[in-house]
């Protein structure tokens, strides 16, 4: 089977760097590895040590609204897709449900990125870091350096008194994880449930024969609160555009 681990966040935000981690400390040294790097994705400082790693190969992709490319890969295969940082997460991880469906690909767990000092200085972006969580089984906390101790522990407490059940993990400078074998478990813990096998979701609009029948009970999920439209086309959660907030040249 084909494992398929989706990284979602800001350019720069150590996301290559935690993949070069997880590779070489937590998968076997046979184990085949892919690195999906989306083609908007800036060359990076990490990119020789990834070249290095023998398991590893590195391949580029590209967005075409409103789904993602199919592809060539090998049995059991992990993946670690990148997603790209300069579209709309949130259409990514719609379009990821039926992608893997058509891979013959199943999720292992979808980690988020946080660059600290980009959402210290932006509050407006706390939006789109909560949105990106809500599918989070692995919480990354990266660039810390010069964030205030407060800042940060004020966020990571904001979801824990919630009680969100994803990992936060507070990553060093150079990328190095504590205990990679915990982070690639792929048993769920993200709240949204749309990726759970299986489970079937209200379609807005439909009415079912429970419903005419006057039986709130359908055991159908509630749709995924941030893929709801409008009847524009809009969606109803609209989320501050990331790329409005970013620098010229970012990598990672």
């Amino acid at each position: 089977m084909i494992s398929v681990y989706f990284l979602i966040g800001s350019p720069g935000s150590g996301r290559r760097a935690v993949v070069r981690d997880l590779v070489e400390n937590g998968l076997a040294a046979e184990a085949p590895a892919l690195l999906l790097l989306a083609a908007s994705e800036l060359a990076d400082p990490v990119d020789a040590r990834l070249a290095a790693l023998k398991n590893l190969t590195v391949r580029r992709w590209e967005w075409v609204a409103p789904e993602f490319p199919v592809m060539e890969i090998a049995p059991e295969t992990t993946i670690f897709f990148q997603a790209d940082s300069r579209v709309s997460p949130m259409d990514q991880l719609e379009a990821l449900k039926p992608w893997l469906e058509s891979q013959g690909a199943e999720l292992a767990r979808i980690f988020c990125f946080i660059d600290c000092q980009l959402a210290e200085k932006h509050p407006v972006l706390k939006q789109w870091f909560s949105a990106c969580i809500h599918f989070a089984d692995v919480v990354f906390l990266t660039k810390r350096e010069g964030v205030a101790n407060k800042w940060l522990s004020d966020f990571i407490n904001s979801y824990k008194d919630e009680c969100f059940p994803c990992h936060f993990v507070q990553v060093k400078t150079k990328g190095e994880l504590a205990n990679p074998l915990v982070l690639l478990d792929p048993t769920p813990r993200r709240v949204s449930q749309y990726f759970e096998e299986g489970e079937t979701y209200v379609i807005e609009g439909l009415e079912t024969d429970d419903e005419e029948d006057g039986d709130e009970d359908t055991g159908l999920l509630p749709p995924e609160p941030y893929f709801i439209r409008d009847l524009s086309g809009r969606r109803e959660k609209e989320l501050p555009v990331l790329t409005d907030y970013l620098g010229r040249s970012v990598s990672g």
